[in-house]
């Protein structure tokens, strides 16, 4: 690079800088730039013969302006004549301007691009460095299309100068990173490639960088890069610190180069030729070996150079997977830095341990340091050093120390960091689920962790042992057991009154033969909890009250005592009176029968995928240590027969006609859909020949899935709905009388012309149906027709005609309202359902 002359000194920009450095408040300084910035536009305006030093003078102390926070809009111009200079100084500021001040849409980007195409076609290696310097900084769309053919070519070029081509392949990969469809490497390929084996090791550097980051997008076309890589690493690794002096950092050869080199190869799989895998395993065990060696210098820079080329050679190990006595020796190595004094070590071995674990070769050497990991969890004043331990541990889990790695997690969580209790309550209760051959053990577990982490138990949780309980026929009554014991602590987290309701709820009956858990101790104990529950979980209870009574039928009395008290029936949340109102009249009328076949015993639920260990994929993100599949524990014979992803349900719902959503809008506040392949029950089987018996509807691909059948259980809803239309649905029924309301919604942003409804009946049901229309127009939806319906009033009684009520006029496009009176009591199943055919 050309010496700067004495003369290039700028004066002027020093003593500007001095008069700022010296203001003493920022009123002062923002004075003193005011008057420079004026007097500086006056030189631009007014003097038209400045010369190249006063404008480098001036750009500069705009450029010095800008960087202190201040918005410069003027002097682009003149920065742009400064790049035609052929003083190195003077164009040097120019690109400096540019890089830093103009945006990539400006207006001056092909006066730029002239300049630069000008400097790259020079020869003189000092221009083309700061164009290409300048091509990167800027690194716009219409740089890469002006030059991305250009700069290959600049590269691979045999008279080029190593500091060009070094600046040329950056240059390159900023513009494939920026833009990569105008990247073409094409014919440029095979000769970008055989840049590792240039004579100039910076060259190397440079060009590797650009090879990595093109082999990620297209392996296939950079193939042939592997053994180059490996030619290169081998010399590297083999050479003395005395033979690299220029690019021997602390007595370790090319450190970033090695480092470059290991992290291409993982690019791809192990080379196929024995020849270059021979030598490649050769460089990995001499690298394995020289972090055996005493170290060349105290130095810290030494041992990270040294340990940044290991770290990337064990990744590169565990990347193959196909090297036993490597993986094993990484594992090994790994195993000293458990105990180093440096954390970042330390952090850093736990990390790659925890990939290491997850090998069939290395799994059993990892499980050798396990003490010392427990050890590290209690110990380590870093959190995150502490969170890599605990992630080891979950790695290293299997079926012969599960026990003790749950029970050590268990004991450091009620003492861990809150930021990672969550994380640490998913863990534990996958690994009590993967590698549970006790049931029992496995029903402790998880309520010892709602103990211990009630607050960070998701729902997932508890969902999951629920569907586990349910599924396993032997740890019913022991998960019933023990989950009344825990229930009798004076303070009991919420989440262990869910899961004891619903166990109890369901399995009470397995413990009432105890006088110590009898059925009306087991209610007035969950009752004693009621009033210190949220509104979900209460609404939870009232189901397990109503299960009660089928369960143990000597509570009935003093259940709907409790159903009856105005707490309940006069609850401010509708979900809890609703409840309440419909448990206590099902208890009243229904019999016997009826009511146990309403309120039978949940049926298995289907096997899926744990959605605990879902959850904990989507919170570790993506490039995290990968945990383990629950697959691998049904190949090992430890299968659970359990649920899916979603949450328990009871099939009392048939009893419960929920008509507000809210996250108990089903019987147990768990939003989720009967057990797929569950055996319907009767009283489901009931309600579904009503309809099944019905004339048929009228066939829509809009219409959802669920089609009529969910408003057997549902007063409201969507009815019908498409890109135009939206139908919905409310309803109410009183004896033998019923109301229905249809509502119309435009989706669209333009206005219907024309809009007609018509119901059609088969004849028996045309006499007893009244049917009523309204229609107004709206502003925002004018021009509506709606056809009146032509039915009659007779069979209506006429103080239901005068009491007729519209609605909500201000929501409606158009109103229907029809009453309709059964045929027959619902116990005959003859109950008729009319045709609703839309018309737009």
């Amino acid at each position: 690079m050309p010496a700067v002359s004495k003369g290039d000194g700028m004066r002027g920009l020093a003593v500007f800088i001095s008069d700022i450095r010296n203001c003493k408040s920022k009123e002062a300084e923002i004075k003193r730039i005011n008057k420079e910035l004026a007097n500086i536009r006056s030189k631009f305006k007014g003097d038209k013969a400045l010369d190249g030093y006063s404008k480098k003078k001036y750009v500069c102390k705009l450029l010095f302006i800008f960087l202190l926070g201040h918005d410069i809009d003027f002097g682009h111009m003149e920065a742009v004549n400064l790049l035609s200079s052929n003083k190195y100084t003077e164009k040097q500021i120019g690109y400096l301007f540019i890089s830093v001040l103009v945006n990539s849409n400006s207006e001056l980007i092909r006066l730029i691009n002239n300049a630069i195409k000008n400097d790259l076609s020079s020869r003189n290696p000092t221009f083309m460095c700061l164009a290409l310097h300048c091509i990167a900084n800027v690194g716009s769309r219409e740089m890469a299309e002006a030059f991305a053919s250009e700069i290959p070519r600049i590269l691979v070029a045999g008279d080029t100068m190593d500091s060009v081509k070094q600046s040329a392949a950056l240059c390159l990969l900023r513009l494939y990173k920026t833009s990569p469809d105008l990247v073409l490497m094409g014919e440029w390929t095979s000769r970008v490639v055989h840049l590792l084996n240039d004579q100039h090791m910076g060259v190397v550097t440079a060009a590797i960088s650009l090879i990595t980051c093109l082999s990620q997008k297209n392996p296939d076309e950079f193939k042939t890069c592997v053994s180059l890589a490996v030619s290169r690493l081998s010399r590297i690794v083999s050479s003395a610190s005395t033979d690299l002096q220029d690019y021997t950092y602390y007595f370790v050869p090319a450190p970033w180069l090695s480092c470059k080199l290991l992290r291409l190869l993982q690019c791809y799989p192990p080379p196929e030729d024995g020849a270059v895998k021979g030598r490649l395993v050769e460089c990995l065990e001499t690298i394995l070996n020289k972090a055996q060696e005493p170290p060349k210098s105290k130095k810290v820079q030494h041992s990270n150079a040294k340990n940044a080329i290991l770290f990337e050679a064990i990744s590169l190990i565990i990347h193959y997977d196909s090297e036993p006595n490597l993986l094993v020796r990484a594992c090994n190595q790994l195993g000293q830095f458990l105990q180093h004094r440096e954390t970042n070590l330390r952090y850093l071995a736990l990390e790659s341990m925890c990939t290491l674990a997850s090998s069939e070769f290395s799994h059993e050497a990892v499980k050798t340091h396990i003490e010392t990991v427990i050890n590290a969890l209690k110990t380590e004043r870093d959190v995150s050093v502490r969170q890599r331990a605990a992630d080891l541990l979950y790695a290293m889990c299997d079926r012969s120390n599960a026990k003790q790695i749950v029970a050590e997690m268990l004991s450091y969580l009620e003492t861990a960091d809150y930021s990672i209790r969550e994380e640490m309550v998913l863990k534990v209760a996958i690994l009590a689920e993967k590698y549970a051959v006790d049931y029992s053990w496995y029903v402790d577990t998880i309520l010892n962790l709602i103990r211990i982490a009630g607050d960070y138990v998701s729902e997932e949780v508890w969902y999951r042992v629920i569907q586990i309980v349910i599924n396993r026929d032997d740890v019913q009554g022991y998960a019933a057991k023990t989950v009344f014991e825990a229930l009798q602590a004076p303070a009991c987290h919420e989440n262990m009154v869910k899961v004891g309701g619903y166990i109890l709820g369901e399995f009470g009956n397995l413990i009432a033969g105890d006088p110590r858990s009898s059925p009306l101790v087991q209610f007035n104990l969950l009752h004693s909890k009621f009033h210190l529950c949220s509104v979900p979980t209460r609404a939870l209870l009232l189901s397990a009250y109503i299960k009660f009574i089928n369960l143990f039928p000597e509570t009935k009395a003093t259940i709907q005592e409790v159903l009856r008290c105005d707490s309940q029936i006069r609850n401010s949340d509708v979900e809890l009176q609703q409840r309440a109102v419909e448990y206590l009249k099902l208890s009243s009328i229904a019999s016997t029968d009826v009511l146990a076949t309403v309120l039978e015993e949940m049926p298995p639920f289907p096997e899926r995928e744990s959605s605990i260990l879902a959850k904990l994929k989507k919170k570790k993100g993506p490039g995290a240590v990968s945990v383990p599949e629950l697959e691998d524990s049904k190949r090992e014979g430890g299968e659970l027969n359990g649920g899916g992803d979603r949450g328990p349900d009871t099939s009392a719902m048939s009893a419960s006609n929920a008509s507000t959503p809210s996250p108990s809008a089903d019987l147990l506040g768990i939003r989720s859909a009967a057990p797929v392949g569950a055996a319907p029950t009767s009283a489901g089987s009931l309600l579904v020949d009503v309809f099944s018996e019905a004339g048929p509807a009228a066939p829509s691909a809009a219409v959802n899935d669920d089609g009529f059948l969910r408003f057997v259980c549902k007063n409201n809803g969507v009815l019908f709905e498409n890109q135009l239309l939206q139908i919905g649905i409310k309803s109410e029924y009183r004896q033998n009388l019923g109301r229905m309301y249809l509502f119309y919604g435009n989706k669209t942003s333009v206005q219907f012309a024309s809009f007609t409804t018509t119901v059609n009946c088969p004849g028996e049901l045309q006499s007893h149906i009244l049917l009523f229309s309204y229609c107004w127009e709206l502003k925002e939806l004018r021009h509506i027709n709606v056809t009146s319906f032509g039915f009659s009033w007779k069979n209506v009684p006429s103080p239901l005609q005068r009491n007729l009520s519209i609605g909500n006029r201000e929501s409606l496009v158009s109103f229907s309202q029809v009453v309709l009176r059964s045929l027959s009591p619902i116990g005959n199943k003859k109950t008729t359902c009319g045709e609703l055919h839309i018309e737009p």
